[in-house]
């Protein structure tokens, strides 16, 4: 009886060590647990920013009749008239005539390549993304035609970690500075050929089918350097329902990553692209 009544109080005593074992492990996990809830970064919300507290950044030019355009036939400059006036109707009206591909605008899917999404029928989900900055302008500056390499790609990643899927990809060449001078802008040489940057072929398709991107951006005429003939880069684009963004601005002024873009492009129906709103947001915890 006396070795029964010591191996019970052996057993007891067993069970009461591991409860209060697996007590003192359940506060530590909370502990823990707490402690990470108090050292988490408040994320930014939509709040904060239309309280100001983030910043907003405009990435598109004004329209206006010295805005850049595709320099081919039955192209022609933006135009603005007046219909009516507060003196004479008592309301200021005006009308206005474009190309779709003129000044800071969207290239949809259907503007090289048949049975693509139009511009207004690109998802809303695709025209707010993640976005990043390769800056390519030191090379740009040595050569107008320089073309955004993969090389470049593996540097911006090697420094800044890997491209999000699904972010939208912005090449900074510094061309926007020659955005006054129309003719420096678009580069043309005496024989009528355009000089400015732009993707590879292989960057563009690297992007596309490794990096998922859901555009690319560029502050030039085009996504293709200004010497292209077959716009490779526009082709895979479209093929793939991808979007292209042409003549940004101020894409100097934004960090390399950790910003979101709100792109909100004219809604043509059937349209091949049109004028569009760029905006970036950043802010503490994006």
């Amino acid at each position: 009886m006396r070795r029964f009544m010591l191996a019970c109080l052996a057993l007891v005593g067993g069970m009461m060590i591991n409860v209060v074992l697996d007590l003192r492990a359940h506060d530590s996990r909370a502990a823990d647990e707490s402690q990470a809830v108090a050292i988490a970064p408040k994320l930014p919300t939509l709040a904060d920013l239309a309280s100001g507290k983030l910043q907003l950044l405009d990435l598109g030019w004004p329209l206006n009749p010295q805005a850049a355009f595709w320099p081919a036939e039955n192209y022609k400059p933006f135009e603005l008239h007046t219909i009516a006036t507060l003196q004479k109707d008592g309301v200021l009206s005006k009308a206005f005539s474009s190309p779709e591909h003129l000044g800071t605008h969207l290239d949809a899917p259907n503007h090289f390549e048949v049975e693509r999404p139009s511009v207004d029928q690109i998802p809303p989900h695709d025209l707010f993304a993640p976005g990043v900055v390769i800056d390519i302008s030191a090379q740009a500056s040595g050569n107008p035609d320089y073309l955004l390499s993969v090389a470049d790609v593996e540097a911006f990643e090697s420094e800044h970690a890997r491209i999000p899927d699904g972010a939208v990809v912005l090449a900074y060449s510094g061309w926007s500075r020659f955005w006054s001078e129309p003719a420096r802008y678009q580069g043309k040489d005496v024989m009528g050929r355009l000089h400015f940057p732009g993707y590879s072929a292989e960057a563009a398709a690297f992007l596309i089918n490794e990096r998922h991107v859901r555009g690319l951006g560029v502050d030039t005429l085009s996504v293709d350097h200004g010497l292209s003939r077959d716009f490779p880069v526009h082709h895979l684009l479209g093929k793939a329902s991808r979007y292209g963004l042409e003549n940004l601005a101020h894409l100097e002024k934004l960090p390399p990553k950790n910003f979101y873009l709100f792109i909100a492009p004219m809604k043509i129906e059937t349209g091949s692209g049109g004028p569009t709103r760029v905006f970036a947001v950043w802010g503490a915890g994006l």
